[in-house]
């Protein structure tokens, strides 16, 4: 294939991506986030006041407003340029974290494609996730990933894991050996934080546990019950690829047992962002008392902008904020910090996680909150 044609695909690709995400039938259709198990324990005597709430935490070196991120979606097209450009600003002006879609089209010079995930010049002060699948970071090496994080300005680099998608996509990667070298290779070498990065298929113990023992501090768990990529593919794919992707659309882990599963890994994580299916600030209020620094929200995101605009989804994103302080008052957390110490009960599917957890670390018990 052609330097052109390869291009030319990259792009028609993102393009068919913005499409689908937005208003395509891409969800998982019987998994879900399982944060529906996931209850929190009122507190109607919370002797707080609703101006006293703090929801800001500390990323990477940056402080953000609240726990939330608008993780990554998109780049390589004109359309994403103006996406990621909109979405940069309004993380820019109210203090959340903005995730660049897969730079993999920036590996190609000849293709022009820097501009699409230039955001520094409308977010100079944002927090900034970078963005590179795990073949590519293999195959291109250190000087070229620190030349992709330095082109964008850049905070933290994400590696994205993304296997299913892959085997379902049109041409997708086929080998996923030497990942976790290179993985441990970056986390040594390279001049920002790695994040291990899944893309809508979760995080498993053995999988947790791997990423930790490369010596990578920070993951992304993007778990199973929101967007399906498989989904994606196969709506893009032909003959068995698409058969592969109907029987593989809902595979993966929920994202509230990813957490609760990397929450639990020595060498601890530093960071855990809850991505995948995260709708709600209760979501993400959820997601931080299971374990998560913070919550990732994509998808619905995309809609409010398509639908409403740049007003439509700094709207939608003040609402997630909004409701985030809500659950922290009436769980009776003034702080993140206290909101991660707070009481929950956990049901059925997540207590299976968590024996899973356990006895794969070989530990007697996981700490559980009543």
């Amino acid at each position: 294939m052609s330097s052109e044609n390869g291009s030319l695909d990259i792009g028609r690709r993102k393009q068919d991506h913005i499409d689908l995400c937005a208003t395509g039938d891409v969800g998982f259709r019987s998994k879900t986030t399982l944060f529906d198990d996931v209850e929190l324990v009122h507190d109607a005597v919370p002797e707080l006041s609703v101006d006293a709430i703090d929801t800001t935490v500390e990323m990477f070196g940056k402080k953000l407003t609240a726990p939330i991120v608008i993780a990554a979606m998109t780049g390589g097209t004109e359309r994403a340029k103006e996406i990621n450009q909109q979405l940069a600003r309004i993380a820019d002006e109210e203090g959340y974290g903005f995730g660049l879609g897969s730079q993999r089209a920036m590996l190609d010079a000849s293709a022009g494609r820097d501009p699409t995930y230039e955001v520094r010049t409308v977010a100079p002060n944002a927090l900034l996730l970078g963005n590179i699948g795990a073949v590519q970071a293999r195959a291109s090496g250190k000087a070229a990933l620190e030349d992709l994080v330095g082109r964008v300005g850049a905070d933290a680099l994400c590696v994205h894991l993304n296997p299913a998608m892959e085997i379902v996509q049109p041409g997708g990667d086929r080998d996923f050996s030497g990942i976790l070298d290179t993985l441990g290779d970056l986390v040594d070498s390279l001049s920002v934080p790695v994040v291990a990065k899944e893309t809508g298929c979760g995080i498993g113990p053995a999988a947790a546990r791997k990423i930790a023992g490369v010596g990578v501090r920070h993951l992304d768990v993007s778990g199973s019950g929101g967007t399906s990529w498989v989904a994606v593919e196969m709506l893009r794919a032909e003959g068995d690829a698409k058969n592969l992707g109907v029987v593989l659309r809902d595979w993966g882990v929920p994202t509230a047992a990813s957490v609760l599963v990397a929450s639990s890994v020595k060498p601890r994580f530093r960071t855990i962002v809850a991505t995948g299916g995260v709708s709600s600030g209760v979501d993400i209020a959820k997601a931080i008392v299971l374990g998560a620094t913070a919550g990732g929200i994509a998808r619905p995101v995309l809609q409010a902008l398509t639908e409403g605009g740049p007003a439509g989804a700094k709207a939608f994103l003040a609402r997630v904020r909004q409701e985030i302080a809500s659950v922290m008052l009436l769980v009776g957390a003034k702080s993140v910090a206290e909101l991660r110490h707070a009481d929950a009960i956990l049901g059925p599917g997540l207590e299976r996680w968590r024996a899973l957890a356990e006895r794969s670390a070989g530990k007697k018990k996981i700490r559980r909150r009543l």
